[in-house]
């Protein structure tokens, strides 16, 4: 796909969508980071059940620590891996405390440093909260990428650097909201196992 097909496409995406944002609940960085960290594997939908019961009483480093993990077990419990996201959560919530005044810091390589947090989270938050240029690949965007062939690539990170080289800077804030609603709502996934008719 060429540079001009590409720039069409993304004038299309926003202008159908001028203002994208993700569709997990928060209103803080640290409920973004942990709505995200509790999204992995899961839907937005399942997450945002659990975190619409869980921030009006815990939404702070301070107060999840309170609950500890099996409080915390308690509200996130319908979303899958349930077990391993308490325990990342919570030393996160210790991490928050101990090294960053209780604050999501704004610094790639200290997300990262959080347990459960990968370069995905990462960019989410980056993008999202703070509002970097940042391009996080799921699964979705993945797919899109390749199945359009806007930016091939064997892994997503390989996508990620892609997108990054051919998406304009006056997108690129955004591209990444219209590639996940895209691939969530329109270039869905196709079902296996179904006969051809």
């Amino acid at each position: 796909m060429n540079n001009t097909k590409r720039i069409e496409i993304l004038k299309r995406l926003r202008d159908d969508n001028p203002n994208p944002q993700t569709e997990l609940n928060w209103s803080t960085p640290f409920e973004l980071l942990i709505a995200v960290l509790l999204s992995a594997q899961a839907t937005d939908v399942s997450v945002n059940k659990a975190t619409d019961k869980l921030y009006p009483v815990a939404n702070t480093p301070q107060d999840i620590l309170k609950l500890g993990v099996e409080g915390l077990t308690e509200y996130i419990k319908t979303i899958g891996l349930f077990n391993s996201k308490a325990k990342n959560t919570i030393k996160t919530c210790q991490i928050l405390l101990e090294k960053h005044n209780g604050e999501v810091p704004e610094d790639r390589a200290a997300l990262e440093a959080l347990p459960g947090v990968g370069r995905k989270t990462a960019n989410v938050v980056l993008n999202t909260a703070f509002g970097w240029p940042t391009i996080a690949v799921d699964t979705h965007i993945y797919r899109v990428s390749n199945r359009t062939k806007f930016a091939m690539g064997k892994t997503v990170d390989d996508v990620e650097e892609k997108l990054l080289k051919v998406v304009p800077r006056e997108f690129k804030l955004d591209v990444h909201h219209w590639l996940i609603l895209h691939g969530r709502y329109t270039c869905v996934a196709r079902k296996l196992g179904v006969a051809a008719v």
